[in-house]
């Protein structure tokens, strides 16, 4: 599928991890010159396993990859869930959790779709790694845009498609703080050595406000691991010193049972460790003049509500859209917005049931979902668990572009 429109334009995409190359590939469908710029040296690997749900799976389906996104589904088979005394709460299917449909959504590694996206679009946009923007001047005419590398280039759109924490964003938009809500919980996430021989599950440990977790993928000779709590927001020390974040978790997990102590000690030396807090990202509007955001640069729903990958395809696709049905970038902008923003505030208002469901804050609240996971089987034959959030997830019907119209 390849659309020309009438004038090419030159956009500068700024991330290469899911919302990123998404665009890209889209915007060179329809005909627009697009370099992505990316700090990292290579498209990142790895990860912790995401989902793609409901109306992203369209998406995917007219790009063309669904086939290959399936045939990296990881098939989890239950999640189980574990009390404070080690015993086994319930077991509930990873879609009846989450909000998924079974035979039509899917779970895979992070870094699997972030190299099917790059493999779709390395020949077709260029790639620019281990750069990022420095200053940029938005113009009537375009954007004049400086690089740490030295380089300097005019460009028709700047679109960010960095993360929460975008440093491109703070330079157009203002400081992050001004967007950021604070959900309550900071994580940890990090990988160790498969044990006990799990295979396609996941286990979570909760005691009132904290959670662990750890998730076995078919193939993978590590686990996943997660450890997440409710507590004060990390001050900006805390956030940029690694040694006090293992100290911090350390402290805050100090005598849980089941298999914590161990997931504490890896924490103290994993590579991969990572530690932020749980936060979304809202804004009263996503551009400004020749600069627009999306991903979680422009609206990070947090890893409780499940959504923020599924949210970043199709808000690419949208943007990338509207961008090549009309003239106007201004337009484009508004009718990005218009055609997107409820769908997406909708998937990011399902945090507040994912933290319910993940780390309940208090021991009523903890009793009240563990009675839910007991009942789940039945729930489940009858319909009634997780049918809200699997209307959200597909409540947008997407738009068939047709540029040049």
């Amino acid at each position: 599928m390849t659309f020309r429109t009438t004038e090419t334009r030159k956009v500068l995409v700024c991330g290469a991890s899911i919302a990123g190359p998404a665009i890209g590939y889209w915007l060179h469908a329809y005909g627009f010159d697009v370099t992505l710029v990316e700090r990292a040296e290579a498209v990142r690997d790895g990860g912790y396993p995401i989902d793609v749900r409901g109306t992203a799976i369209d998406v995917m389906e007219r790009m063309g990859v669904l086939p290959d996104l399936q045939a990296a589904h990881i098939r989890t088979r239950k999640v189980t869930f574990v009390g404070a005394n080690a015993r086994t709460v319930g077991s509930i299917k990873p879609e009846a959790l989450m909000g998924g449909v079974e035979g039509r959504d899917v779970e895979l590694p992070r870094g699997r779709l972030t190299a099917l996206l790059f493999d779709r679009t390395r020949d077709r946009i260029q790639y620019r790694f281990g750069d990022w923007v420095e200053a940029l001047t938005d113009q009537a005419d375009g954007v004049d845009v400086e690089f740490h590398s030295g380089r300097r280039e005019r460009f028709d759109l700047v679109l960010v498609a960095e993360g929460l924490h975008s440093t491109t964003r703070a330079l157009v938009f203002g400081p992050e703080q001004q967007f950021s809500r604070y959900l309550g919980y900071c994580f940890a996430g990090l990988s160790l050595p498969q044990r006990d021989g799990l295979q396609r599950e996941a286990l979570i440990y909760n005691t009132p406000g904290k959670v662990a977790a750890v998730y076995a993928v078919a193939g993978e000779p590590r686990l996943f691991a997660l450890l997440a709590l409710k507590r004060p927001q990390p001050t900006p020390l805390e956030m940029a010193d690694r040694d006090e974040q293992r100290r911090s978790m350390a402290r805050a997990f100090a005598g849980a049972g089941w298999f914590v102590p161990e997931l504490i000690a890896a924490a103290g030396s994993a590579e991969d460790f990572y530690f932020d807090s749980m936060t979304q990202i809202h804004m009263p509007t996503w551009s400004s003049g020749r600069v627009a955001l999306l991903g979680d640069a422009a609206y990070g729903p947090s890893f409780f509500s499940g959504q923020g990958t599924s949210i970043a395809l199709v808000g690419a696709y949208v943007l990338a859209g509207e961008l090549a049905t009309h003239d106007d970038h201004a337009a484009a902008f508004r009718a990005y917005e218009r055609t997107a923003r409820a769908f997406i505030e909708a998937n990011q208002a399902t945090a507040k049931d994912g933290c319910d469901t993940m780390a309940p804050d208090s021991a009523a609240k903890l009793w009240l979902r563990n009675g839910m996971i007991r009942l789940a089987p039945l729930l489940t034959r009858l319909g009634l668990v997780s049918r809200h959030s699997r209307k959200v997830h597909s409540s947008l019907e997407l738009p068939i572009y047709q540029p040049g119209t």
